[in-house]
């Protein structure tokens, strides 16, 4: 509602959130979706076009692979007259760069963060937006026309907290990224392909084994991980890290559905 209102299509990858089409839809804004590379990489080539704005994760989901900072400012630089480029920096804390240091240079860039994951306070729906006092005060114009419940009082107060105590951060941030790079290892030498992952998950997949079943079969045993329908990533599960002693036990169910399959 507050940058994309041009004739020109939002530019966001195909695999990416779902919600990008839906709201897209919603507001009636035409959009463009630019297909990943085999490795399931955003191509920045494909995004120097014509456009009324560009918006991508940074790590992406469900691949969790990251964007390197020079093709971010890449992508600012040629949008400087065209639009507005949001990236959504959910997991950069899990081993990604932020773009923070381009919003000096850029301002056209606007980051988006929230406190769900690395902060772990999914439950009070706290997120927050960096940019420039133009692309901020755009927010401000409609943020009490769609978002009329702000956040309470106590939101505020935990929030402020978590950010400021940033070695407690670090240090979660740390475990997740020893017990996601053990658990990649683990799932390699079981013969699963898992893409290079900078976010609290990893996306796998392996050759002759159906990720449908795995994931029934996961589920039947008590573990929740993410199916996907759709085309190009249906032999794919996405695996949120846990704590060493749950992907222990994820680890173990999945040798089981192998020895029975």
């Amino acid at each position: 509602m507050t940058f994309f209102n041009n004739d020109n299509a939002v530019l966001f990858p195909d695999i990416t959130y779902s919600f990008y089409p839906v709201y897209a839809e919603l507001y009636k804004i035409p959009y463009k979706k630019i297909p990943l590379d085999k490795d399931f990489c955003i191509v920045n080539n494909d995004y120097l076009i014509p456009n009324g704005g560009i918006i991508f994760p940074n790590p992406n989901a469900p691949t969790g692979i990251f964007k390197p900072l020079e093709q971010i400012e890449e992508l600012c630089k040629f949008n400087m007259d065209k639009g507005v480029v949001i990236v959504d920096e959910a997991y950069i804390e899990f081993g990604g760069e932020s773009a923070v240091s381009l919003l000096d240079k850029y301002a056209n860039l606007l980051i988006v963060r929230t406190l769900s994951k690395s902060h772990s306070l999914a439950g009070l729906r706290v997120g927050y937006a960096i940019g420039s006092k133009e692309l901020i005060n755009g927010l401000d114009k409609i943020k009490n026309s769609i978002n009329s419940y702000v956040c309470d009082r106590l939101a505020m107060v935990g929030a402020a907290a978590a950010i400021k105590d940033v070695q407690y951060c670090k240090e979660i941030c740390s475990k997740v990224i020893k017990t996601r790079e053990k658990t990649a290892i683990e799932l390699s030498q079981m013969g699963f392909l898992v893409l290079p992952s900078a976010a609290n998950f990893i996306f796998i997949t392996r050759e002759h084994t159906s990720a449908q079943k795995l994931y029934v079969f996961l589920r039947d045993n008590g573990i929740l991980v993410r199916y996907f329908n759709t085309p190009t990533i249906d032999n794919f599960l996405r695996v949120t890290i846990g704590t060493d002693e749950e992907m222990q036990k994820f680890i173990n169910i999945v040798k089981l559905y192998l020895e029975e399959n």
